[in-house]
């Protein structure tokens, strides 16, 4: 089983919103997504919560994580959310940076595009590793 860690700075947009659709969309014998950032906010932004509530995905319980040394250590893959020179970056990890507003403060549907595009991205991600799920909610 492979694992994908999804990291930006904050932890309470992006990347949550990235791990919880990929860990929707992935076979799970497969792969799994965790998600963490470098200087965790203290909660997961509400506009997200509520932009994934929409597609039934909740993300009401989950709180930002520190990447730590032992976390990176149990993933082969980074993804980063284009969050620039402050994005983690983990040494021996295939690493991707997906360029991706951040979506703290905006309005539902700005919000809702961002969602969009991380859902593109997943998608891609998963279908490039052969990952998906044989049956999914957005085919």
């Amino acid at each position: 089983m492979k694992t994908v860690l999804f990291a930006c700075v904050h932890n309470a947009g992006r990347s949550q919103m990235a791990c919880a659709m990929f860990n929707l969309l992935a076979d799970p014998s497969q792969a799994r997504g965790v998600s963490a950032g470098t200087q965790p906010g203290e909660r997961v932004h509400p506009e997200c919560v509520a932009a994934m509530g929409v597609l039934g995905i909740d993300m009401s319980n989950e709180k930002p994580k520190l990447l730590t040394p032992e976390l990176a250590s149990e993933a082969q893959f980074l993804i980063t959310m284009g969050c620039g020179e402050a994005c983690p970056y983990v040494p021996g990890l295939v690493r991707e940076d997906w360029p991706l507003e951040d979506p703290k403060g905006k309005n539902p549907e700005k919000v809702k595009e961002i969602r969009d595009k991380v859902k593109e991205h997943v998608l891609d991600f998963l279908a490039r590793q052969g990952w998906q799920k044989k049956t999914s909610v957005f085919q």
